[in-house]
């Protein structure tokens, strides 16, 4: 009886909600938060710290209590690294000829630990993995230690789940198996196999470009705009034991034309490598000729960007210290290289459209009157384009109690493009919670698909992996649509034309009725998940179960 009457709600809610005018009062966030005046909110910047007081502001007038360390703010303090070229090199030494790298050839990442002078033995080792769960390893039968170890950035041929080969293709992770087997640096040849899609990463699809004759700079760590010829900067949690790299002390990403240069006398070419890995066929193992020379020299600063929380209260006497998480991402990636004369990126979809409807959402709640019975934090977290620094630092250090958290639910460019039949669901299979999205979504009668792209690793490419990794169960959510429909070109062309670039801003046509109705069912979503007689699980199956605490 209690679920026809919850249904029963749910349906006047529906018959009582005014989509269009509640899809312009969404709108009115994202004008905001993507005008120009906040120059493409980059983390730290002073158009960052405007749209930190605006979000403030909105959740304390939507009756959110505060919940950061500070009010409504949880300082997050970040590092930077630039490396200093002038004092930097790359060079392989053989029979006593040293020839020098340039930028068409290879660059440095300073997301990694970089010593400043190292001279060390090369090895190929193919995708450079070691995954048991799927009986694969690269790493078998080879000595990696003081080595630096070369590799193409994709999975291969590793029979494995999507999620599986998402979370052990991560640099964080593949650097933890290296590092393990004794290794002391990387050189990456990109992923042949471009994808597109937006989240973390160096290009819309979270990989390294293909490989090929550009400067190597856009193979580097970093997701900025600039498309120049300096050096990126790198961003990173200034807190050492949140760092991820330490000990990498050397990280090269080499272009087409600079790995025949490493591959030179090995027997082996760039040609047989890429075409292999296009078609996802084993790869080779072998020793490279000569040694690697670097030199780094790094300029580090220090900065603070602010997650914003605020709380709607359960009013269960027990089940209010149990918190579900909303979470999306505030910062986007500032002003770089012109685009048709325009040379701010306003993110109004990536993700000012996450934050309006985090905000929306407190609203309707608000108004409504909701009473969840587990409390409801919702989160603006930074540095997501820098790779998910906020809410890492969040997830790591949470202004309640790690073990009360029971849920991330995270919006990052959910995509209101076109009229919502589908939600696209990442992590649908992966727990409890997918059975809770497919009745909120239901009431409002759209239907729950899964990733239609799992190999665009975008389950691990947001901010819900922040949450995942301290075995929190997550969902994210795109719009969905049907292949080879005018929606399935919408999307792509959408993310060909507007992801990272100034289009992403307040002159694109956006579904806003269809935003409203998407943010009731995450509303929806919410209520049921704070109102669950028992946590969310992951499912038995799920790979990520492993990270349960």
């Amino acid at each position: 009886m209690k679920h026809l009457v919850v249904l029963g709600l749910a349906a006047a809610a529906l018959m009582a909600a005014d989509f269009a005018a509640e899809g312009d009062r969404w709108w009115v966030h994202i004008e905001f938060l993507a005008d120009d005046k906040l120059q493409g909110r980059e983390t730290g910047s002073d158009g960052y710290r405007e749209a930190v007081k605006y979000v403030a502001g909105k959740m304390e007038t939507f009756g959110l209590k505060p919940a950061g360390t500070s009010g409504y703010l949880q300082p997050v303090k970040l590092e930077t690294r630039q490396l200093v070229e002038e004092e930097s090199s790359i060079a392989i030494v053989r029979e006593g000829g040293e020839e020098v790298l340039s930028r068409l050839d290879v660059t440095q990442s300073t997301r990694a630990d970089l010593a400043p002078a190292v001279e060390a033995a090369m090895v190929f080792v193919g995708y450079g993995l070691r995954v048991p769960e799927a009986k694969y390893d690269d790493l078998a039968g080879v000595d990696l230690r003081g080595k630096i170890v070369v590799y193409v950035n994709s999975t291969g041929p590793m029979d494995a789940p999507g999620p599986v080969k998402s979370h052990v293709g991560t640099a964080s992770e593949r650097w933890a198996v290296l590092k393990a087997a004794g290794a002391i640096g990387t050189a990456v040849i990109a992923n042949p196999r471009p994808r597109g899609g937006g989240g973390r990463g160096t290009t819309a699809s979270g990989t390294t470009p293909a490989p090929d004759d550009r400067d190597a700079a856009t193979a580097e760590g970093g997701r900025g705009p600039g498309g120049g010829r300096g050096p990126q900067k790198s961003f990173l949690l200034a807190d050492p034991e949140l760092q991820e790299s330490v000990g990498q002390r050397v990280s090269i990403a080499i272009t087409r034309r600079g790995g025949d240069k490493f591959l030179a006398g090995s027997g082996h070419t760039m040609d047989e490598i890429v075409k292999l890995a296009m078609e996802n066929q084993p790869l080779p193992k072998f020793p490279l000729v000569g040694m690697l020379r670097t030199r780094a020299a790094v300029k580090r600063e220090t900065l603070e960007a602010p997650n914003v929380a605020g709380v709607l209260p359960g009013s269960d006497p027990k089940l209010k210290d149990e918190y579900v998480i909303m979470s999306a991402h505030l910062d986007h990636v500032g002003v770089g290289r012109a685009i048709n004369g325009d040379t701010i990126y306003n993110g109004a979809i990536d993700d000012a459209s996450g934050i309006a409807s985090m905000l929306e959402i407190a609203r309707i709640m608000k108004e409504s009157g909701a009473k969840p019975k587990r409390s409801i934090l919702f989160v603006a977290v930074a540095a997501e384009e820098k790779g998910e620094l906020g809410s890492r630092y969040f997830a790591s250090h949470p202004t309640v109690e790690r073990k009360h958290i029971v849920a991330d639910i995270n919006l990052d460019m959910f995509m209101p493009l076109f009229e919502l039949k589908w939600i696209e669901v990442q992590g649908l299979a992966e727990s409890t919670l997918g059975d809770t999205i497919r009745e909120a979504a239901k009431e409002y009668g759209v239907q729950v698909q899964a990733d239609k792209e799992p190999d665009q690793n975008r389950f691990i490419r947001s901010d819900q992996y922040s949450f995942i990794r301290e075995g929190i169960p997550s969902l994210a959510f795109k719009f969905g649509y049907e292949f080879g429909t005018p929606q399935d070109k919408i999307f792509h062309d959408w993310v060909r034309d507007r992801y990272h670039k100034p289009s992403d801003d307040l002159n694109q046509p956006v579904d806003k009725a269809s935003a409203a109705k998407f943010n009731r069912i995450i509303a929806s979503l919410l209520q049921r998940i704070a109102d669950g007689a028992t946590r969310p699980q992951w499912k038995d199956d799920s790979f990520f179960k492993r990270f349960a605490k």
